[in-house]
Order: structure tokens, then C-alpha cells, then sequence
């Protein structure tokens, strides 16, 4: 029965679903329409909105292509495809590659979202060696288990949370830090965490399609020789001038790159000396930049596996300023306010957590973005709470505001299982040389995200914090 209805729903998918970009528009006009309707917001007043969030996602939209050619060098090294050929003379079957590759992946998310595009190299390099892999279910394995982000060290909301003079702070909504004991470190995110890194793997062993006709890498590559690319070292001599050259030395020598690489090295221990184990996208971005060039050894290699890694992420460029066009629709017009206080309004003490989690669900469909979502209907689900909460200790206020704020984060990290968006990370990977869309990979997602709703669903308003 599990198997028929991923089929049915893979169906639907591949008939209904538009490209990313088309949804991205369709998303635009809904978006619009709704402020028109509800808010009585004036044509040129959403228009305005829309430009004027157009451009708010253009440094975080930088920051993911970093991530993932930085991230997509590394596994493009001699040290990793070792790693790589080693872990499949041990995998031989589809089933084992669908389970280690959601295992590992939901392992590599736990400490950065942008560890996915290690999980692309080793998912498609394992589909190339290992026969009868149906590449659109992996594609979705791949994209499922970097939904564990949230319950990892880069989880933007708790982060946010325990920022000094965060914007919630500045605007008196809280009036202190909330320590990531109360987020990270708690029972609840412990709980999520387990659901992802014990519950995840099985599960999608049981949901294995189990049609005959599966579509295989092999048999979707246009040019069926791409897969057997000159490797960067050959192709870095290639480049060398038939004589000595000094251009020559520089280009294919250790001690430059050396010298960089230990600058580099010093920078990231200083960091984590003095702010601690923090993580952000600009000290990921430097962190997967020094590995890089230490594992590629030479100036030249790591040009070539940049050049490589960067030749697929057009997606991302041209739709991040769709999506913040839409947040600023919500943002401007006052729509996510609106809609987060009308959730709110209806919440109680003990149906709270819920509610802040369908919210973070739902608006996560028009912003994409934990850290924009959370701008938009943060503020007015903490000061819901505040009041539900009001003559209680502040303590247990505190454990309450966090509970909201995780409810959110969850929301928003499992509703990324219907929304294509975050595909922009895994399709300049898996989808280099074929021909493959969010419809071919989204049916497969459906029943993973009814159960997860389900179960977290009872987590965040049961599990103790």
C-alpha cells in the first residue's frame, strides 16, 4: 500500500508540478493576490513591496553558491573519491545505497545544511558504481536528509536566539539571550534529532519503490561520457607549456598554496578560540575554502574543481531574488505578521508549540529562509506566547518562547520536503548532465512528510524541553 501510494503521488507530481522557476512565479502572483484580497494592499503598494525585497537575499544567495562549489571542490578531491571507492566495494546493493547515503547525510547536515552538497558527490558517484539504483528516489533520499539542519550546530533560529543584542532584543520583544541549553541542548531537539539520524534511514527502506521501471544515472546522462571526465591532476599537466616555465612552478607548486592554507589555518582556530563553536556561513564558506586547497595540493587543481564545481548553478542566481521578492510581499504589506497573529490568536498553553509549528510550515512556502521566516512572524508568536504565559516564572516563560521558536524551525525545515526550493542546492550536483526537475523527485517525498508531521507534530507539544 506504502509503495502504491508513492507511486500515485509521483504521478501527480510529474503531472501538476512546474518547473521550480514557474513555481516560483505562480508563488509570486498567489502571494500578491492574497495581500490584495485580505489586506486591501493598492497594486503598486505589493509591487513596491516585491522590489524592495527583490534584492534582501542577494548576500545569502551568494553564500549558498560558495557553499555548495566550495563544499562540491572538496568532494571532487583524491582523498574523498578514495573514500568514496572504498565505502562502494562494501555497498552493492540499491538498498544499501539508499540507507548509508540518507544516514551519512543526515550525519554531515547535523553540523552545517551546506554538507548536502557533500552528500550530492557521494550519492551520484555511488549511483554510477552501484547497479539498479533508481536515481530520481535517490535524488529525494539526498534531499530528505538535509532536513536534520535544524536539529544541528548551523539551526539559524536557535542561533539567532542566543545572539548578544539580536534584533528581538534591540525591539524589546525578549530581554536577554536565550541560552541554546533551552533550543539545541534540549530533550526536545535531542528527540528531533534521533527522528532523523535513527528513524529517517529505516524509514525510507520502507518506502522503496518497488516499479520495475526505474530510471537509472547511467541511462538519464545525455552524453553517456561524462562520467568519465579527465581527472583534474591530468588535466592541470595538460595546461603546463612544453618548456620550464616560472608561470609553470607557481601554478603547480605546494608552497604558495601552503603558505595560504596556514594563514587560513590560523584564522579559523582564532575564530573558534574566541567566539567558541560557532558556526555561520562566512566561516563555513572559509572553513570548506582552506580544505579545498589543502586536498587539491596545487593552485592549478583547485582552479580546475572550482571550475567544475561552479559550471551548474545558474538556478540559484536567477530564483533567490524571486523568493525575496515574495518575502518582501509578506514583509511589506504586513501579510506574515497578519497571518502569524491570527495563528497566534487562536493558541492556548497547550496548543501553542503546535500552532507555532503549522505556522512555521506554511509560511515557509512564500519565504524559504528560517532566519526571514523568523523575522516575519517571530516577533508576533514570542509575544503571543508571552501573554498565554503571562504570571508564570520567567523561566518557564523562557522554556516556552523556546519551545515556540523550535515549533517554528521544524515546521519551516520539514515543509522544505514540498517546496523545490532548497532542490537549487542538491540540482547543480545530482543533476549535472541529465535532464531532471523538482516533479520527477517530489512524489517521492509525500509519505516522508506526512509521517514526520505527524510524529513531530506530538514531539513539540508533548516531548518535555
Amino acid at each position: 500500500m506504502l509503495t502504491k501510494f508513492g507511486e500515485v503521488s509521483t504521478k501527480l507530481f510529474e503531472k501538476y508540478m512546474p518547473n521550480a522557476f514557474v513555481f516560483a512565479m505562480l508563488l509570486t502572483i498567489f502571494t500578491g493576490f492574497i495581500a490584495f484580497i485580505w489586506l486591501d494592499a493598492s497594486p503598486m503598494e505589493i509591487i513596491k513591496g516585491w522590489y524592495d525585497g527583490f534584492y534582501s537575499l542577494l548576500e545569502f544567495g551568494m553564500q549558498i553558491v560558495l557553499i555548495i562549489i566550495t563544499g562540491f571542490a572538496i568532494a571532487l578531491s583524491p582523498f574523498i573519491n578514495k573514500g568514496i571507492d572504498k565505502l562502494t566495494i562494501r555497498l552493492k546493493t540499491p538498498r544499501q545505497v539508499y540507507l548509508m547515503v540518507v544516514l551519512v547525510g543526515t550525519l554531515l547536515s547535523l553540523i552545517s545544511f551546506g554538507w548536502i552538497v557533500i552528500t550530492c558527490v557521494l550519492a551520484r558517484e555511488l549511483a554510477i558504481r552501484v547497479k539498479g539504483v533508481n536515481y530520481p528516489f535517490l535524488v529525494a533520499c539526498v534531499y530528505f536528509s538535509g532536513g536534520s539542519w535544524v536539529t544541528g550546530l548551523s539551526s539559524s533560529i536557535p542561533l539567532l536566539l542566543g545572539t548578544e543584542n539580536n534584533y528581538l532584543i534591540e525591539a524589546g520583544i525578549l530581554t536577554d539571550i536565550i541560552p541554546t541549553t533551552f533550543t539545541l541542548g534540549s530533550a526536545l531537539n535531542f528527540a528531533m534529532m534521533a527522528l532523523y539520524v535513527i528513524f529517517a534511514p529505516l524509514m525510507i527502506i520502507l518506502l522503496i519503490p518497488k516499479t520495475k521501471n526505474i530510471k537509472q544515472l547511467e541511462d538519464m546522462l545525455e552524453d553517456k561520457t561524462a562520467q568519465k571526465e579527465l581527472s583534474i591532476k591530468d588535466e592541470a599537466i595538460g595546461l603546463n607549456l612544453s618548456y620550464k616555465s616560472v608561470s609553470d612552478k607557481l601554478n603547480n607548486g605546494v608552497l604558495l598554496l601552503s603558505c595560504i592554507v596556514l594563514m587560513g589555518l590560523s584564522y579559523i582556530i582564532y575564530h573558534f578560540y574566541t567566539n567558541g563553536f560557532q558556526l555561520n556561513f562566512n566561516i563555513m564558506i572559509f572553513i570548506f575554502l582552506m580544505i579545498g586547497l589543502a586536498l587539491h595540493k596545487t593552485p592549478m587543481r583547485y582552479v580546475i574543481a572550482m571550475k567544475r564545481s561552479s559550471s551548474n548553478v545558474s538556478g540559484i542566481l536567477y530564483q533567490y531574488p524571486f523568493y525575496a521578492g515574495i518575502m518582501g510581499i509578506m514583509l511589506y504589506t504586513g501579510l506574515g505578521e497578519k497571518l502569524a497573529e491570527i495563528l497566534a490568536s487562536v493558541a492556548t498553553i497547550d496548543t501553542y508549540p503546535f500552532f507555532a509549528y503549522l505556522t512555521g510550515g506554511v509560511i515557509n512556502f512564500a519565504i524559504p529562509s528560517a532566519g526571514g521566516e523568523f523575522a516575519v512572524v517571530g516577533p508576533s508568536i514570542i509575544e503571543a506566547v508571552k501573554v498565554i504565559g503571562e504570571g508564570l516564572p520567567t523561566n518557564e516563560v523562557t522554556a516556552m518562547v523556546s519551545r515556540a521558536s523550535l515549533s517554528i524551525a521544524y515546521g519551516e525545515s520539514l515543509s522544505n520536503v514540498l517546496q523545490p526550493f532548497y532542490l537549487l542546492l542538491v540540482f547543480p550536483i545530482m543533476g549535472k548532465g541529465i535532464k531532471i526537475q523538482a516533479r520527477d523527485v517530489m512524489g517521492y517525498l509525500v509519505l516522508p512528510f506526512i509521517v514526520f508531521f505527524i510524529i513531530q507534530s506530538i514531539l513539540v507539544i508533548w516531548m518535555p524541553l
